[in-house]
C-alpha cells in the first residue's frame, strides 16, 4: 500500500509543492505512479525525504543533496563517495556546532550576569 502525496507531506512537513519539485529536480527520484496516475509513496520514500531534509536542514546544498541521490542508485561501487561527502557535510556540521556554542557561551555568561543583578535589585528591595 502506498500513501498520497498529501500523506506524506503531512508525515513529512515539507509541502506537496516541495516534494514535487524535489521530485522534478531530481533531488527525490521518481516515485512510483497508481493506475491514475497519481504518486504513490512508500515507507522507503518517506525514510530517504526525512535524510533529504535532514541534510537540507543541516546545510547541504541541494546540488550536493542531489548529487548524494545519485551516487545512491549507482551502487555499492558509490559507497566510499557517498561515505566521503557525508563525512564532509559532517565536519561543517561540527564547525557550526562549535561556531554556535561560542555564542551560546556568552548568552550564558549574560544570563547570569542579568540573574545576579535581579538579586541584587531584589535584595536592595527587600532592605527597603
Amino acid at each position: 500500500m502506498g500513501y498520497s502525496i498529501k500523506t506524506i507531506a503531512q508525515k513529512s512537513g515539507l509541502s506537496q509543492y516541495t516534494l514535487r519539485y524535489y521530485e522534478r529536480e531530481g533531488v527525490l527520484p521518481v516515485v512510483a505512479r497508481d493506475e491514475h496516475g497519481n504518486r504513490c509513496f512508500h515507507d522507503e520514500d518517506l525514510e530517504l525525504i526525512s535524510l533529504i531534509c535532514c541534510l537540507k536542514d543541516t546545510g547541504m546544498p541541494i546540488a550536493e543533496i542531489k548529487q548524494f541521490i545519485a551516487l545512491s542508485r549507482e551502487g555499492v561501487e558509490a559507497l566510499p563517495d557517498q561515505r566521503k561527502l557525508l563525512q564532509a557535510h559532517k565536519l561543517q556540521i561540527d564547525e557550526k556546532i562549535r561556531f554556535f556554542q561560542r555564542f551560546a557561551q556568552k548568552i550564558e555568561l549574560k544570563i547570569a550576569y542579568f540573574a545576579s543583578l535581579e538579586r541584587e535589585a531584589q535584595e536592595q528591595a527587600a532592605k527597603k
